[in-house]
């Protein structure tokens, strides 16, 4: 049986396989929401443990969810959420 490497990065930041439509813009954000939800674990994490003022947790939470609006317009997730990357299609 293959054993798989854990290095300090994959066990901090795991990362899960991509099953939707691959497009290298969905991909992008794919890895850019599993970081943002990582961080938003952290955040809740240190807030609850009563390491971060829940203010300020409130804050850089705003503060990630800016950046991943900011990332999905810029990649242009979901601007024709009727097209499904087939040209054939009929709608």
């Amino acid at each position: 049986m293959e054993q798989k490497i854990v290095t300090k990065e994959n066990f901090l930041y795991p990362r899960s396989r991509y099953y939707g439509q691959v497009k290298p813009e969905n991909l992008v954000f794919n890895a850019n929401l599993q970081e943002f939800a990582q961080k938003i674990s952290y955040v809740c994490n240190l807030e609850t443990g009563g390491k971060l003022q829940p203010e300020e947790a409130y804050e850089q939470i705003k503060a990630l969810w800016k950046n991943l609006k900011r990332t999905r317009k810029q990649l242009q997730i979901g601007d024709n959420p009727f097209q499904n990357g087939d040209e054939n299609a009929e709608g």
